[in-house]
């Protein structure tokens, strides 16, 4: 087949990058897609000579009906693997029939919903509140993801939702596994969550100095002569940096210099029809995981610049379980009732963390806090799209991207998630090492809370000796040396 003029033309221009090509019949009609590390090479090997020769009869009559290609530039070549996949999806191109059987790639899934949660692979994400990680290109590295998290953190491979002690009687896993074995309480509940939620931040790329052990691993199965775990987890750490890096590229906020704050301010005012610049922001935003632990931050910038001085902390004391908008309600009453009361300055402009609901909740105590006229918006975390006017529902407002009103918004959301994720940490640690005393025989729920009130946290009564111990109110020496022989006992 004679190659036309446009063909040869496109072919000289290719760029030695990764992505897709698409190619098309004379109708135009896409007939093939495929991926390559380099677009370049691999587009002109299907107009080589020797190619028409030698190809499978598949590939020939290919070459034969090309009669244009276009060309994705991406930049990877796991990024390159996916496109393929959707855009074959999409187009169902007629020689594609590799992926007609609408393959899909592996995720991992965290049930944390669940009192003890699991961690597996799928192929599916469900509404179903578990939380899900990828989609991997290599299900081989999301198996070994798994296997790994399993083995580092404890986690059970049982299937019922609450294990017990007749479960463990059926099984070895804390032998063979490395389970934590919380079924008969080797860790307490609130522990082995913890170990979930640490898998977790491993797979969203914010425990990177695990990827060492990975890689230690790595090395380790290569010198074993088990090249096919060693390529897994090769695979693994590839997806993990991958990973990580499209996570920067989305969380990142651009810094901002005082002047495009202020014009940031200055865009809000035009496209939220403020009265004036809202030069003081109070953002919200809610934090718990399964609806333990609820806890809220408000974050506040002065000028479109975070001022860390006005930063506040709330923890839920009305709200059961994990109810965002009612948990949302109670601190934006909390905090403006404050204000009115100590009579302090309101914001210029009240923010929180969430669409539509968590909106109204907050919109309604403001109403009947008497401060109805003061500004407020919801930052849904989707599109970066800001929801206002509740009360009237006027629909969403898209701001330009990188425009300085969506950074300065934008910038507020993320310190907002950022505070109140670094307080619910601290309430569970703190929690987790309370936690010990409810260990100890003869320690009651009065007996603790006179200990920690006594010492004012656990990490105090750690440090103090028998003596002081027997010191505090109701607790003698016997008991003294009882917590004392026990604390040494959990390091």
């Amino acid at each position: 087949m004679e190659l036309s003029n446009a063909i040869k033309e496109k072919l000289k221009r290719l760029p030695d990058a990764p992505g897709c090509y698409l190619m098309r019949d004379r109708d135009g009609k896409i007939i093939y897609i495929g991926k390559a590390a380099s677009l370049r090479k691999r587009v002109q090997s299907y107009f080589r000579q020797h190619t028409k020769r030698t190809a499978q009869p598949k590939i020939r009559s290919l070459i034969s009906s090309i009669a244009d290609f276009d060309v994705v530039v991406l930049n990877s070549e796991a990024e390159a693997i996916l496109t393929e996949g959707k855009l074959i999806k999409e187009y169902r191109p007629h020689y594609n029939t590799l992926w007609k059987d609408d393959k899909r790639f592996t995720m991992i899934r965290v049930d944390v919903q669940h009192p003890f949660p699991t961690i597996s692979t799928c192929r599916i994400r469900k509404d179903d509140g578990a939380a899900y990680f990828g989609p991997y290109t290599s299900g081989l590295a999301a198996k070994v993801a798994v296997e790994f998290l399993e083995r580092r953190f404890g986690l059970r491979r049982c299937r019922p939702r609450e294990p017990d002690a007749d479960t463990y009687r059926h099984c070895s896993n804390d032998i063979i596994a490395n389970c934590s074995a919380p079924c008969i309480g080797k860790v307490s509940p609130e522990e082995y969550r913890l170990r979930a939620e640490e898998a977790c931040a491993f797979l969203r790329g914010e425990r990177m100095e695990m990827l060492k052990e990975l890689r230690a691993a790595m090395e380790a199965a290569a010198g074993e002569l088990r090249f096919e775990d060693a390529a897994a987890l090769r695979d693994l750490l590839m997806h993990l940096h991958q990973a990580v890096k499209e996570k920067a590229k989305v969380r990142k906020t651009p810094k901002m210099t005082q002047d495009e704050a202020r014009k940031g301010l200055k865009e809000l005012q035009a496209q939220l029809n403020l009265p004036t610049e809202p030069r003081v922001i109070e953002c919200f935003d809610i934090s718990n995981i399964s609806g333990t632990n609820s806890v809220a931050s408000m974050v506040c910038a002065v000028d479109g610049v975070p001022f860390p001085n006005r930063y506040r902390r709330f923890r839920i004391k009305t709200v059961e379980g994990a109810d965002d908008p009612r948990s949302m309600a109670e601190v934006v009453r909390r905090r403006y009732t404050r204000l009115l009361d100590e009579k302090k300055p309101l914001p210029g402009l009240v923010m929180v963390d969430g669409g539509i609901t968590q909106l109204r909740a907050a919109k309604v105590e403001l109403l009947l806090l008497g401060l109805g006229r003061l500004p407020i918006v919801g930052l849904a975390k989707r599109y970066e799209e800001i929801v206002w006017d509740a009360e009237h529902n006027s629909g969403n407002l898209f701001l330009p991207r990188n425009s300085a009103g969506l950074i300065v918004v934008t910038r507020l959301r993320d310190e907002a998630h950022r505070f109140a994720i670094t307080y619910h940490r601290e309430l569970r640690r703190q929690r987790i090492k309370e936690s010990v005393l409810d260990e100890i025989p003869g320690i009651g729920k009065a007996k603790k809370e006179m200990l920690l009130r006594h010492f004012g946290s656990i990490t105090r009564l750690a440090r103090a000796t028998v003596e002081q111990m027997a010191e505090a109110p109701g607790i003698g020496k016997t008991t003294a040396q009882l917590i004392r022989s026990e604390l040494d006992k959990k390091g």
